[in-house]
C-alpha cells in the first residue's frame, strides 16, 4: 500500500487529481438545496429561466426560415468527392469563397439587448414604489451586483500599491523593479504545475513568453494523444457532413475577423475550430449549469416524437454574429491546432457562454449590464443623465464591448492583459468595470455630444486604449 501511496506522490498524479479538482469547482456552481430541482441549477430564477426560452424559439425560428427561405437542409451527408476536396484544402479553408450572400446571421448582439431590455421581474411589476426604481438605466431586474467597495475588495491585487503587467512593464519602469521577478515567479508556478497557483499568479497579469503555459495550465488543459485523436475525429465529422450552421460560421468569419486588421491571419484556424466546435458533443454537458438549453431537430417525419429527437448543431451552440471573436485572440498563443480548439471550447465552457444567455448569474450578461450602468449612474451621474437626456443611452454603445469581452475592439496584447484577469478571478465582472472606465476616461469629450451617433463616434476607436491603467485609475484612484 505505502508503495502505490508513493508512486502517486512521485509520478505526479497527486498534482495532476489536485489540478482536475480545482478545475471542476472552479467551473460547476456550489451545491444547491438537495430538494431543489435540476432547472435550479441551471437558473434559480423562473421569469429568467422563461425568457431564455422565449428568446430559444425566437433563434429557432430565425433558423428554420433561412432552412425554408434557401431550400437547404440542416444537415446532408457530403458526397465522396466534395469531402476529398474539402479535406485537401483544409488549411485553406479562407482561400474559399462561396456564395454566402443569401444567408444572414441568426442574431446580432443589438437583437439580444433588446429582448434583455425588455425583461421584467412579474414580482415587481405590481409593487409599490422600490428602491430599484431609482435605477435609470435600460436593465430593469432587481439582481446584485457589486458596489465599488465590494469591486475593490474583490479586485484587490488591481490596486495601485500592488504591480501589474500592463503597467509596471512599460520602458519607463526598469524591469528589475517588478518585471523580473514576476517573471521568475511565473517560471516556479510552471515548474510546480499547480493550477491554483496559477490562477492567482496571473491576477498580476502573465508575461508574453508564459501566457499559453499559464493559461492551459489554469484550464487544466494537456495536449494527450487522446486528445489529438478527439481533435481528429471531429475533423472527420466535418469532412463528412455538411451542417447548415457550417454557412453561418464562414458568414460570421468573413465579417468579422477576416476584416480586422489584427486577425485577418488567421482565417483558416477560425474555420477549423469553429466547425470542429459545432459537432462536438461534450460541449452538452455544459448545459448542466448553463440557463440555456440546446435546440433539438427531428428526423423527417418524426417531428415530436423523442426517440427520434437530435441535438442541433450537435453541440447545441447556434453561432451569431460576432461568435467567431471568441476565438481570433487564442490563436495569437497556440498554434497546433488540436491545443487551440481545447483552449477555446475550455474558455466557452467557463466564461464565453454567459455573454449570450439569460441569467441571473453574477458574470452572466444581464448582471453585467446592470453592473456597467449602476457603476456609472452612482459614480458618474452627471455623464449618466446627460447621455441619458441625448437619447444615447450608455449601454446601448458599451453592450457590443462586453458580448464579445472586448474582442475586436482593444488592441490584441491590451485584450490578453484583460484576459488574464478574467481567468485569474474566474469571473466576467470586470468586462463591465472596464466598459465604465472608458465612459470615464472619454467623459470629458463625451459630455460635450449632443446625440446617440456624436457619442458612438467619440467612443468608436478603443484599440489606443490601455487597459489596466484606467482599471486601475477607475476602480481606486477616481471613484470614492
Amino acid at each position: 500500500m505505502f508503495m502505490y501511496v508513493f508512486l502517486f506522490f512521485k509520478t505526479g498524479w497527486e498534482k495532476k487529481l489536485q489540478n482536475a479538482v480545482y478545475s471542476e469547482l472552479s467551473v460547476f456552481p456550489l451545491p444547491s438545496h438537495p430538494a431543489a430541482p435540476p432547472e435550479h441549477l441551471k437558473e434559480p430564477l423562473v421569469y429568467m429561466r422563461k425568457a431564455q426560452g422565449s428568446w430559444e424559439k425566437r433563434i429557432l425560428k430565425s433558423l428554420n426560415s433561412m432552412c425554408t427561405e434557401l431550400s437547404i437542409p440542416l444537415a446532408r451527408k457530403r458526397p465522396v468527392g466534395e469531402q476529398k476536396e474539402l479535406l485537401n484544402k483544409w488549411n485553406e479553408m479562407g482561400t474559399d469563397e462561396p456564395d454566402l450572400s443569401l444567408f444572414r446571421p441568426v442574431y446580432a448582439p443589438k437583437d439580444f439587448l433588446e429582448v434583455l431590455i425588455n425583461l421584467r421581474n412579474p414580482n415587481y411589476e405590481s409593487g409599490d414604489s422600490l428602491s430599484f426604481r431609482t435605477h435609470l438605466g435600460l436593465i430593469q431586474v432587481p439582481l446584485k451586483v457589486k458596489d465599488i467597495p465590494e469591486l475593490k475588495e474583490f479586485f484587490v491585487e488591481l490596486g495601485l500599491t500592488t504591480g501589474q503587467l500592463g503597467i509596471d512593464d512599460s520602458t519607463q519602469v526598469p524591469p528589475e523593479l517588478f518585471e523580473n521577478e514576476h517573471v521568475r515567479i511565473g517560471q516556479k508556478v510552471l515548474t510546480e504545475q499547480d493550477s491554483a497557483a496559477a490562477q492567482q499568479y496571473i491576477r498580476q497579469g502573465s508575461p508574453t513568453a508564459l501566457r499559453a503555459e499559464l493559461w492551459a495550465l489554469i484550464l487544466n488543459i494537456s495536449s494527450h494523444p487522446e486528445d489529438i485523436l478527439y481533435y481528429e475525429q471531429l475533423k472527420t465529422n466535418v469532412i463528412q457532413h455538411d451542417l447548415l450552421v457550417d454557412s453561418l460560421i464562414y458568414k460570421d468569419v468573413k465579417l468579422t475577423a477576416s476584416n480586422d486588421d489584427y486577425y485577418f491571419v488567421f482565417e483558416d484556424y477560425l474555420y477549423q475550430v469553429l466547425l470542429c466546435f459545432s459537432r462536438d458533443t461534450s460541449v452538452l454537458s455544459h448545459f448542466a449549469y448553463n440557463s440555456a438549453s440546446p435546440p433539438k431537430s427531428y428526423i423527417r417525419g418524426k417531428l415530436g416524437l423523442e426517440e427520434y429527437a437530435v441535438f442541433y448543431p450537435p453541440n447545441g451552440v447556434i453561432p451569431f454574429h460576432g461568435f467567431s471573436m471568441y476565438v481570433a485572440p487564442l490563436c495569437f498563443l497556440y498554434h497546433e491546432p488540436s491545443k487551440l480548439y481545447q483552449i477555446f471550447r475550455e474558455m466557452y465552457v467557463r466564461f464565453f457562454f454567459r455573454l449570450h444567455s439569460i441569467s441571473s448569474h453574477p458574470s452572466g450578461i444581464v448582471s453585467l449590464c446592470l453592473l456597467f450602468e449602476t457603476l456609472l449612474q452612482t459614480y458618474l451621474p452627471q455623464l449618466f443623465y446627460h447621455l441619458r437626456e441625448i437619447g444615447a443611452q450608455p449601454l446601448r454603445i458599451s453592450f457590443k464591448w462586453m458580448v464579445r469581452a472586448f474582442s475586436g475592439y482593444l488592441a490584441t496584447d491590451q485584450l490578453l492583459l484583460l484576459w488574464d484577469r478574467i481567468l485569474g478571478y474566474n469571473s466576467l465582472e470586470i468586462l463591465a468595470v472596464l466598459a465604465a472606465a472608458v465612459f470615464a476616461f472619454r467623459a470629458v469629450n463625451l459630455m460635450e455630444v449632443t446625440s446617440l451617433a456624436a457619442a458612438e463616434a467619440v467612443l468608436a476607436d478603443l484599440s489606443t486604449l490601455k487597459v489596466m491603467p484606467l482599471l486601475q485609475i477607475f476602480l481606486f484612484a477616481t471613484v470614492t
